[in-house]
């Protein structure tokens, strides 16, 4: 089950009407199973969020220095599920990874595709990472290749992880099965953690797999620290306020435009200088002041001195 943030609620709640509506749903929302309550808390999704971004960013190195080509390792999205769900998610065929991971208990799973460990395999052997790769499992000396690198992956996981929990993975199997990987019962909850792997211009997917009941505790842990002394406190609040300081100095690029207008390339292809392009912007209706494509005001144009000037003005009730 995908963890979606709730709304955004605007600290004026109080007023409504237009600029309300134009606010744009970040998510779409996810059935609730009651079934299974939502253990993975949103302070804990960003704890992992941050780990995992950050070996994703490590990961991409590892990729890049050792296929000797343009890779990107990303974050996509960490979820909790069944580890059943997480086995019926994989192909038939795929390369899992399970290791060991002191103090946590259980295993977990580092997983990709045959096609990509197949295209890693040639890049690293000195071949081009062709789009023909072989549908089967590795050979003796191909699996020594991929050993040492899952081993390096695995290496900079515990870098990224270290904050939140000391592991120490240690592969202990490989398996091209899902369905022969006995990680954890069926019904055991996990979080899954989705990368989306690049490897020059073809994409493939990449996901951990971890036990939920082992990084709970680590989790609960990183999210309520211990107690600070009054110094740090302190410290802490002053620079808090230096940065409110300085956030109403920072300047932001505001645009004032007209309401988009829709046209097809013939359209586009056949303007010339001196033609008259009709705007989907009624000439009654004010601009839209926008900040990075949300807007935010309304405004009718004007000047002042020797300069174009923008007059901010109520914003329109929008026609029932």
């Amino acid at each position: 089950m995908t963890i979606a943030p709730p709304p955004s609620t605007s600290p004026r709640s109080g007023h409504t009407g237009a600029r309300g509506r134009r606010r744009t749903r970040s998510t779409e929302p996810v059935p609730y199973d009651f079934r299974r309550p939502i253990q993975l808390s949103r302070e804990h999704q960003r704890i992992l969020m941050l780990g995992f971004d950050g070996f994703a960013r490590q990961a991409t190195t590892v990729f890049t220095s050792s296929l000797r080509t343009v890779c990107q390792v990303t974050l996509q999205t960490i979820e909790q599920r069944t580890y059943n769900e997480y086995v019926e998610s994989l192909g038939n065929q795929t390369y899992m990874t399970l290791f060991s991971a002191d103090p946590m208990p259980g295993l977990g799973v580092l997983e990709m595709p045959i096609f990509a460990i197949m295209s890693c395999v040639d890049h690293m052997l000195g071949g081009p990472g062709s789009d023909d790769q072989p549908d089967r499992a590795l050979t003796e000396i191909e699996a020594g290749v991929v050993k040492g690198f899952v081993e390096r992956l695995l290496g900079e996981m515990r870098y990224s992880l270290a904050s939140v929990l000391p592991l120490e993975p240690t592969v202990t199997a490989t398996e091209y099965s899902p369905q022969f990987a006995q990680v954890a019962a069926t019904a055991d909850v996990m979080v899954v953690v989705e990368f989306e792997l690049r490897i020059g211009e073809r994409g493939h997917r990449m996901t951990v797999c971890l036990p939920f009941s082992g990084l709970l505790p680590h989790l609960t842990s990183a999210a309520n620290p211990g107690p600070v002394s009054d110094r740090e406190r302190a410290s802490r609040v002053h620079a808090a306020d230096l940065l409110r300081q300085q956030m109403t100095h920072v300047p932001v690029q505001v645009s004032v435009r007209f309401r988009p207008t829709r046209l097809g390339p013939v359209d586009l292809s056949k303007l010339n200088v001196g033609d008259v392009l009709r705007l989907a912007h009624p000439a009654s209706a004010p601009l839209d002041v926008t900040l990075d494509g949300t807007t935010f005001a309304h405004a009718t144009p004007g000047a002042r001195g020797q300069r174009l000037a923008a007059l901010i003005v109520d914003t329109p009730k929008e026609n029932s």
